[in-house]
């Protein structure tokens, strides 16, 4: 089982003059979902090296028992730090890929041409794409081989409006998640704010928000295990 794990490399939240990133509990937790089962893995990012981490996501109040794994797992670090360049992986190679999220796929991400592309190839090969949080930002420019939106007709989530109210960064960020999804003709679906909520529909897979991290990882497992 090989699967693709794809970060951002954005780290500016707007013109806030804050940082931004991909949200640690994010990647910690799909990692060692995967790594538990005994998946391969790859990280890659835009830019490749150490993709920029969520400052917010660091906070005591954020952390997970993955979150702590991570922190204590020189290797897991090791690895993060050296991500391939987006444009040296190809999807032949892996059997799956995942999004982490955070607000820094909103910017970099969502208009990448080779992430774009990639999706689209993971599509066409009949092969699991999965993404949590802002990370179905991802799907703002991809489509399906008939050429409509990829999630169009499709049961998806994604960071919900109101959990952006709630963080107030509704004005900030390039796009809101939920509205895309809707505008590309998703059939858009949320739990309550920062509960997990987790919709499969084919080979797509969405979660909703941070602790949804765990649920969308597994449910790409269980996709991979019947698949």
């Amino acid at each position: 089982m090989k699967i693709l794990l794809v970060l951002t490399s954005h780290d500016q939240l707007g013109d806030t003059g804050h940082k931004t990133g991909f949200w640690l509990e994010e990647f910690a937790s799909p990692y060692y979902v995967f790594k538990d089962a005994g998946a391969q893995l790859t990280l890659a990012s835009p830019k490749g090296g150490q993709p920029p981490l969520d400052p917010k996501s660091d906070d005591a109040d954020a952390q997970t028992p993955a979150t702590k794994r991570f922190k204590a797992d020189p290797a897991a670090q090791q690895e993060l730090a050296n991500t391939v360049p987006l444009n040296q992986v190809n999807a032949t190679d892996f059997d799956a890929v995942f999004y982490p999220g955070g607000h820094g796929p909103l910017w970099d991400l969502a208009e990448d041409a080779t992430s774009i592309a990639l999706i689209e190839r993971f599509t066409a090969l009949n092969k699991p794409v999965a993404a949590v949080c802002h990370a179905p930002g991802i799907f703002r420019h991809t489509k399906a081989a008939n050429g409509q939106p990829l999630v169009s007709g499709k049961t998806v989530t994604g960071f919900s409006n109101s959990e952006e109210e709630a963080v107030q960064l509704t004005k900030v960020v390039p796009f809101l998640v939920q509205d895309m999804l809707i505008a590309n003709g998703g059939h858009y679906s949320s739990g309550n704010d920062w509960q997990s909520h987790v919709k499969v529909d084919g080979l797509l897979i969405t979660g909703q928000n941070p602790a949804s991290s765990d649920a969308t990882a597994e449910a790409l497992i269980t996709l991979l295990k019947g698949h």
